[in-house]
C-alpha cells in the first residue's frame, strides 16, 4: 500500500459508479455522517495520491486537531476511484484534458465513467506520478515544432487542470477550507469555493512558471500563462510555500502578501539500533558494499545522469536509484548496459511511511539538482530533509536554496551539480571518512534533524493558518 500509517483501503462500491455517461461520486465517509459539527478541510492535491507525503503530514495534523478531512488526488487506470485511509477518505476524479473543452466533454465523460467502473478493489502501486509530470521535452526549431511544444505545454496548464477541476466537482463535497496543491489545483480551488462555499490556502510547492517546460515557454505564451496563474492566485484567500526564498519569488511573482511558509520536513524519527539494511537486501548486496542514495522523481535535470558518471569514480560503492518518473523505463535500460551493470541499481517507489526506514538504510544521499531553472536555484527539496530524517549525509547541488542549509547545519557536502568528478570527490570523502568519524556524521545529521527540521516544528504555522481562516 502507498500511504503512510493508514488502514487496508476500502474502495467505493460497484453501484457507486453511476450510469448514462456520469462520473462516479463518492460514498459519505463514517466520520463525516457521525458528526457534521467538525469544520471540515479538503485538500486538493494535483497527484495520485500515492506518494504525497507532504498532504498525508498536514491531513494527520488536520485530523488529530479535529478536523473532518478528505483528500482529493487524480485518478489512473489501475488505481481505486475511493479509498478509506487512517481517519480520512482519498477520492480521486479524472484528469483528463477534453473535460475542459465544452465539444468534447460528453464524449470522455462517458469514456472515463465506463473506465473508472472498472477499478480495482484494492489500492495498486506504480501507476502514474506523484507530482505534477514533466512535459516530455521537444527539440524541434521549425514553426511547427514549436507550435506543437507550445500546444503540450498549455493542456498539461492550464488544461489538463481544468479537465480535472470540472471531473472534482461532480465528486467533492462542501468543505470549510479547500488547501491545493501545486499550480495544478488553481482551477479546481475556484471552481469548488464557487460551488460549495469555503476559503482556499494555495499550496505553491515550487516556483511553477519558472520550472522546466514552462520557464521556457516563450513570449507571448508564457505571458499569458504567467496572468492564469496570477489571477488564480490571487484569487485564493492564502499561499503558502515550502521555503523562505519562495516566498520572496512569489511575492514578485504573484503580487501576493507574503506567503506563509511550512517546510517539508517529515516528523521526528529516530533509526532503529542497528540501522536499517533495506537496500542492500532488496538489491542482494554484501554488507561492505556503500549505498548512494537517490530517490524521487526520475526525471530530467535532478542530476541522476551526473551521478550516474560519478558513481564510476567511487569504489566500492553503488547508486541507487529510487523513485517514478518519465525516465523510469530509460533508466532500468540504463542499468544494464555493461558500464553500470552493478554500479547503477534501480527500485520502485516505497510507501511514504516506509521511506525513512529505506532512507536510514543509505551512506550518502546524492541530490545534484542542476541549475537550468530559478526554480531549481532556490530548491530545498523534500529528499533533503528526508535524508537528515533518517541521518544520512547528503552531498547537495551548491546552489543558493540548499547551499545555506548544508553548510551552516553542517549535514553534508556541496558540490557542482554539473560536474560528475565533483559529485564523485564529495561522494568518496564522506565514504572515505574513518568509521568512528562516519558515525558521529550520522549521529549529528539526526540531532540537526531533531532540533531544527522536523513536521512537529512546522504543523503550527499550518494549524493557525486553518484556525485564522476560519
Amino acid at each position: 500500500m502507498n500511504s503512510p500509517s493508514v488502514d487496508a483501503p476500502v474502495v467505493a462500491p460497484a453501484d457507486a459508479v453511476m450510469r448514462g455517461g456520469e462520473l462516479p461520486r463518492p460514498s459519505v465517509g463514517l466520520g463525516a455522517a457521525a458528526d457534521h459539527r467538525r469544520p471540515r478541510i479538503a485538500y486538493v492535491s494535483y497527484s495520485t495520491g500515492q506518494y504525497d507525503a507532504r498532504t498525508f503530514r498536514m491531513a494527520r495534523s488536520a485530523i488529530a486537531a479535529g478536523y473532518d478531512v478528505t483528500v482529493y488526488a487524480r485518478w489512473y487506470p489501475g488505481l481505486p476511484v475511493t479509498e478509506e485511509r487512517g481517519g480520512y477518505r482519498l477520492v480521486r476524479a479524472p484528469w483528463d484534458w477534453r473535460l475542459a473543452v465544452p465539444g468534447l466533454r460528453g464524449a470522455a465523460r462517458q469514456r472515463l465513467a465506463r473506465a473508472m467502473a472498472g477499478a480495482p478493489t484494492t489500492a495498486a502501486g506504480g501507476a502514474g506520478g506523484e507530482e505534477p509530470l514533466a512535459l516530455p521535452g521537444w527539440t524541434g526549431r521549425s514553426v511547427a515544432g514549436r507550435f506543437r511544444r507550445w500546444r503540450r505545454i498549455v493542456r498539461f496548464f492550464p488544461l489538463y487542470p481544468l479537465g480535472w477541476a470540472a471531473a472534482l466537482a461532480e465528486r467533492a463535497e462542501p468543505a470549510d477550507i479547500w488547501h491545493g496543491m501545486w499550480a495544478g489545483s488553481l482551477p479546481a480551488l475556484a471552481r469548488l469555493r464557487r460551488r460549495h462555499g469555503g476559503r482556499t490556502i494555495y499550496d505553491s510547492r515550487d516556483i511553477y512558471m519558472e520550472s522546466r517546460d514552462q520557464a521556457d515557454a516563450g513570449m507571448p505564451g508564457k505571458a499569458i500563462l504567467e496572468r492564469l496563474e496570477r489571477h488564480w492566485a490571487q484569487a485564493a484567500d492564502r499561499v503558502m510555500t515550502v521555503n523562505a526564498s519562495y516566498a520572496d519569488l512569489l511575492v514578485r511573482q504573484l503580487h501576493v502578501p507574503p506567503p506563509i511558509v511550512v517546510m517539508n520536513c517529515p516528523e521526528r524519527w529516530t533509526p532503529p539500533s542497528p540501522r536499517p539494511n533495506r537496500i542492500r537486501e532488496a538489491l542482494g548486496l554484501p554488507l561492505e558494499t556503500a549505498v548512494v542514495l537517490y530517490q524521487g522523481g526520475l526525471m530530467s535535470e535532478r542530476g541522476i545522469e551526473q551521478a550516474m558518471e560519478a558513481i564510476l569514480d567511487v569504489p566500492g560503492a553503488v547508486l541507487c536509484l529510487m523513485g517514478f518518473g518519465r525516465l523510469s523505463e530509460s533508466l532500468a535500460v540504463a542499468c544494464s548496459i555493461p558500464r553500470y551493470v552493478g554500479r547503477v541499481m534501480l527500485l520502485p517507489p516505497v510507501p511514504p511511511d516506509e521511506l525513512l526506514e529505506w532512507t536510514a538504510s543509505a551512506d550518502v544521499s546524492v541530490m545534484a539538482i542542476q541549475p537550468t531553472s530559478v526554480n531549481h536555484l532556490f530548491t530545498t527539496p523534500q529528499k533533503l530533509f528526508e535524508s537528515l530524517a533518517a541521518g544520512v549525509p547528503v552531498v547537495a547541488s551548491d546552489l543558493p536554496g540548499m547551499a545555506g542549509l548544508v553548510r551552516g547545519a553542517g549535514v553534508g557536502l556541496l558540490c557542482d551539480p554539473t560536474s560528475a568528478s565533483a559529485i564523485a570527490a564529495a561522494v568518496r570523502e564522506i565514504l572515505t571518512a574513518p568509521v568512528e568519524a562516519r558515525e558521529r556524521q550520522r549521529a549529528h545529521v539526526l540531532r540537526v534533524a531533531h532540533e531544527r527540521f522536523t513536521w512537529e516544528g512546522q504543523s503550527a504555522a499550518l494549524l493557525d493558518l486553518y484556525r485564522d481562516l476560519l
